[in-house]
């Protein structure tokens, strides 16, 4: 069991019967190295020779990793399911958009490669949720 998933098991807000404290502790991790990611992406991009033309994808790194952490302390501690909802569907987005430019980049930046493999590894985490809230 990770530590995530007793930490949750400890909480006495419930979701939904069809979203599992298993499936929360994935959705957490998976937004802790979304974040982690798309901030080093970010920064890697700033170091690099073409930045000019990475500027899109650093914004959008950098705004991915904002809303991941604050959807990631939300839903740790609890929230009401219209609430986390709303969460996922901003990381979704916010995830969408990162990995879209970062995929570009993938070929010749490995942090890129990276990041895009982590913000699609959110969304999809945090689609699997929004179908469990909605089912």
């Amino acid at each position: 069991m990770s530590q995530t998933r007793e930490l949750l098991d400890t909480l006495a807000v419930s979701f939904r019967p069809q979203v599992s404290s298993e499936q929360l502790a994935s959705v957490i991790d998976a937004m802790a190295a979304c974040e982690e990611a798309a901030t080093a992406c970010a920064a890697a991009m700033v170091a690099e020779d073409d930045v000019r033309v990475l500027q899109d994808a650093i914004i959008r790194d950098l705004n991915c990793a904002d809303v991941v952490a604050a959807a990631r302390r939300v839903v740790s501690r609890g929230a009401d399911a219209a609430l986390l909802g709303s969460l996922l569907e901003a990381c979704v987005a916010a995830c969408e958009h990162s990995a879209e430019l970062c995929g570009r980049h993938a070929h010749h930046h490995d942090h890129c490669r990276i990041c895009s493999q982590a913000t699609s590894r959110c969304a999809e985490a945090c689609r699997a949720i929004l179908r469990g809230l909605h089912g």
